[in-house]
């Protein structure tokens, strides 16, 4: 159902449940799903009823919170999980008095550091619907002989050992849904669920959740709820709410209470219904997200951070308002990929507003902080690098020569003139006179403008070059001018790092072999990799949830056929190498799996297979290498045609090992390369952000990647990267078509692989792979009379610490001070430097202790941060 008809209904239900408030004095509370949006979506439409909304939480008859929206906590960043409880505390403070509780009914596992992020955020209590005990299709409670916990309620410690009250919706978040008012049914309804319940719970409080998705309420609960205490006279029935339950049930928990770890997955059950294929459903939605939080989270926020120092002001709301857009596309079963056409297209238009948002916050930034610096040349431009991690890379520059403005004449003369000037030679310098390695385009000329904000618009004709500059280990959150100079010197051409099919650095050896796959001779370790990049297509007759493989079918290899290579470029700074490759391979299902679908045939018992008419698939990959990095950067095209298939990148890593690790929400996570006992899927899907790495004691190997969520460990060795998994249909109680999921088109995935030593020199590999998410930000510097503030180079914050992975740079709604998070990387106890460091704050940045630089275990950290001394010319601001 799209949007709009849900949005309706819940005004429907709000509009009832207004009304039921003020008619039944015995309906207790109605709870808002833990979410505040909820609010904003019901008075968009019904803005009249503001004060009894108002009203009806300060009474505690609507409870609301802590967060903004239900999120699914591991498809989003780690600070995408922290504006969530930020958001909801915003609200409400607003509205009233929030529900104290860490609200997960149905996240399709839940991360591991929950217990921490909610004591960050003030709550000592959690509920969640999936993890521990086993949920099968459409949701049914299966039978298990073990858990990790005997109860429905059990303590979960978080890998810094951070520890909270767990309730596990052991028999569903519906359990006690659409009570029968008549006694017959009542007495049946009431003997089950009371069983059911009694088995899972560990005191005399008995949780039973009346309501379920999209449902209106039940307006006759209270006649129900009598009924029962009339039929079982040995129990109480009781309307309650949240806060009464935690208290009754925290003040009879038995000893013998269990406790669970770290993540949530499901890891104890059959395995078909941990829903993490969702990580790779609907690719596009994963790429556009990841792309618009880099940009809120990495670019525009640092960077406005650094222009309040100029400027004085920090766009607070325009930041919340592009925060708010992209939140409203976390929901689970949103940010998963697994609704209809109508939602998911939806939410493109959302990524697309708060995308923009982003651009226009870094975009005034930039041109504020270029009028705080003076140009020592003509052209003079500067580049930002707003990762927390040193970044080695290319920052793409345009640099503009001259501006004819409208006003100066006829757009056609202005063009004319600009483009019959005759091209110089330029080369680009630092600050001390040094050439740096630059490509510089040939100029062009094409119309620009500009929207001042206290003018009319300003039309012109530019004559510009693209400069390409090639920077290599350009430190954390800093920012250096050069030039753009006109030269004489004619350059000559060096010796890049191609030979034939080989591609070598000082660090090792690339071979790409006939079949397209790459050999690597580290010259470090004085090992070689074999079979590297290889393309792994299968079938799919699964849904958004779930990746199924018809029965007796293959996987079909790139490796099978020949590529053909093409040199893209080849230099001291950079070497590109496109590898083109045609896999033949089934354009969709065969026919029967449409009536299996029609038939609602759960997708395990499906007999369909793959078509026999094969069609060609173009895959080209752009193998990028520079020559001091161990990094390989791969870039992977295609026009995907074909339907009900998945496609894969294989990296054996020639390692065998029982563990790995995996880039998390403030976690690097350790995970069992084998199944348990009960697992029965074929296969063992993983969710990540921005890496995966498996090594032993002497060797690893991280593959990083851009949006790309899902991966697999294949025979505990090879690292199975998930590019774009093409299914067509819902897959939930119904047969739902969803043909827009079978993501049909250019595709564009990038992803890396580097090589480490000794387990310790991994963390830097992790840091490449975060800063490999962030571009270089550039803006060119004019002429001004200004007062220089800022030095030509310079540091928003200096940060040193082996392992403390940095989230966020922003500045605190309260006052403007500089806020800097992050998370400790590594099972071992860390020292973390931070110049102006001097107060901790709590996840929802309230003031704690003071400042230490001692970093815990997993410990997420988030700090208050005094303004650096950068200033060139006068004193900073305080």
């Amino acid at each position: 159902m799209a949007y709009e008809q849900h949005h309706m209904r819940l005004v429907n239900l709000l509009d009832d449940l207004l009304d039921l408030f003020k008619k039944d004095p015995e309906f207790d509370s109605f709870h808002l799903d833990g979410q505040t949006i909820i609010l904003d979506d019901y008075l968009q439409v019904r803005p009249e009823r503001e004060d009894e909304i108002r009203a009806a939480i300060s009474s505690g008859k609507l409870r609301i919170g802590p967060f903004y929206i239900l999120q699914d906590d591991f498809l989003i960043s780690s600070e995408s999980n922290v504006r969530n409880m930020l958001i909801g505390k915003k609200a409400t403070d607003f509205w009233g008095q929030k529900v104290p509780l860490g609200y997960f009914p149905d996240t399709f596992g839940n991360m591991g550091q929950t217990p921490q992020l909610m004591k960050g955020a003030g709550l000592e209590n959690v509920a969640f619907g999936r993890g521990v005990k086993p949920i099968g299709f459409d949701n049914q409670v299966l039978e298990q002989k073990t858990y990790s916990s005997q109860y429905s309620e059990m303590w979960w410690q978080g890998p810094d050992e951070s520890e909270i009250l767990g309730i596990l919706f052991a028999n569903w978040y519906s359990n006690g849904n659409e009570i029968p008012t008549e006694k017959d049914k009542a007495i049946s309804f009431w003997t089950k669920k009371i069983a059911d319940a009694e088995k899972f719970a560990s005191t005399p409080h008995i949780l039973m959740m009346n309501g379920g998705d999209h449902q209106p309420v039940q307006k006759d609960l209270s006649k129900a709820i009598r009924l029962a205490n009339e039929l079982f006279p040995e129990y109480e029935f009781i309307h309650s709410n949240w806060p009464t339950y935690l208290d009754a049930v925290r003040a009879t928990l038995p000893e013998d209470l269990s406790k669970v770890s770290g993540e949530l997955t499901s890891q104890e059950t059959d395995g078909w219904y941990t829903l993490a294929n969702t990580a790779s459903s609907r690719v596009y939605l994963k790429q556009k997200n990841t792309l618009v939080e880099r940009k809120l989270e990495n670019i525009a926020e640092p960077l406005a951070t650094l222009a309040y120092k100029i400027s004085g002001q920090y766009p607070h709301e325009k930041l919340l308002y592009a925060w708010k857009i992209l939140l409203q596309n976390h929901p689970h079963d949103s940010i998963c990929g697994c609704s209809l056409d109508s939602v998911h297209r939806e939410m493109m238009t959302r990524f697309e507003k708060a995308e923009t948002v982003a651009d226009y916050v870094l975009t005034d930034a930039l041109e504020t902080i270029s009028k705080a610096i003076q140009p020592n040349g003509e052209h003079s431009f500067v580049v930002f690098n707003t990762s927390a991690y040193d970044k080695t890379g290319e920052a793409e520059v345009e640099v503009v020569l001259e501006r004819k403005l409208f006003s100066e004449g006829l757009p056609v003369d202005l063009y004319r003139s600009l483009d019959a000037k005759v091209d110089q030679k330029f080369e680009v310098i630092d600050q001390t006179g040094q050439i740096v390695h630059a490509e510089i385009s040939k100029a062009e000329v094409l119309f620009d403008y500009d929207l001042p904000k206290d003018r009319f618009r300003v039309p012109y004709m530019k004559r510009f070059v693209k400069v390409k500059l090639f920077l290599n280990k350009m430190p954390a959150f800093s920012w250096q001018t050069f030039q753009l100079v006109s030269t004489d010197r004619s350059q000559t051409k060096e010796k890049g790092m191609i030979s034939g099919q080989e591609i070598e650095n000082s660090f090792f050896k690339l071979t790409i072999e006939k079949n397209g796959t790459l050999s690597i001779f580290d010259k470090v370790q004085n090992c070689n990799l074999s079979n590297i990049l290889e393309f792994e297509d299968t079938g799919d007759i699964g849904n958004e949830y779930i990746y199924f493989q018809p029965q007796h079918s293959k996987a079909i290899l790139s490796s099978e056929s020949e590529a053909t290579l093409t040199v893209i470029t080849d230099q001291p700074e950079i070497a590109q190498i496109e590898i083109k490759q045609n896999m033949m391979i089934p354009e969709s299902a065969d026919a029967l799996l449409e009536k299996e679908q029609q038939e609602v045939l759960e997708f395990r018992y499906r007999k369909a297979n793959r078509s026999k008419h094969l069609v060609p698939l173009e895959i080209k990959t752009i193998v990028t290498v520079r020559p001091d990095s161990r990094k390989i950067d791969f870039e992977t095209t295609i026009d995907n045609q074909m339907t009900n298939h998945r496609i894969r990148v294989l990296f054996p890593s020639g390692l065998t090992t029982e563990s790995h690790e995996a880039d998390s929400i403030f976690e690097v996570v350790k995970r069992p390369n084998q199944v348990s006992e009960q697992w029965e899927n074929p296969t063992n899907p993983q969710h990540q952000q921005a890496f995966v790495n498996i090594h032993n004691a002497d060797y690893g190997l991280t593959i990083g990647n851009f949006g790309l969520n899902e991966y697999e460990i294949l025979n505990s060795s090879v690292i199975a990267l998930t590019l774009v998994r093409s299914v067509g249909e819902l897959g939930d109680w119904g047969y739902f078509p969803t043909p827009e999921a079978q993501t049909q088109g250019r595709l564009k995935f990038t992803y890396s692989l580097e090589m480490h030593d000794a387990p310790e020199s991994r963390y830097q590999t992790y840091k490449n792979a975060y800063a490999s998410q962030i571009p270089f930000s550039s803006v060119q510097l004019r002429h001004h009379d200004n007062v220089s503030i800022l030095p030509n180079n310079g540091k928003i914050v200096d940060i040193s610490a082996d392992t403390f992975a940095t989230t966020a740079l922003k500045r605190r709604e309260a006052d403007d001070r500089i806020v800097l998070r992050g998370y400790n990387m590594s099972d071992q106890a860390e020292i973390v430097h931070i110049v102006g460091a001097f107060k901790e704050l709590n996840l929802l940045e309230e003031e704690q202790d003071d400042f230490s630089q001692d970093l815990k275990p997993y410990e997420i950290k988030t700090i208050l941060v005094h303004e650096m001394n950068n200033s060139s010319a006068q004193e900073e601001k305080q």
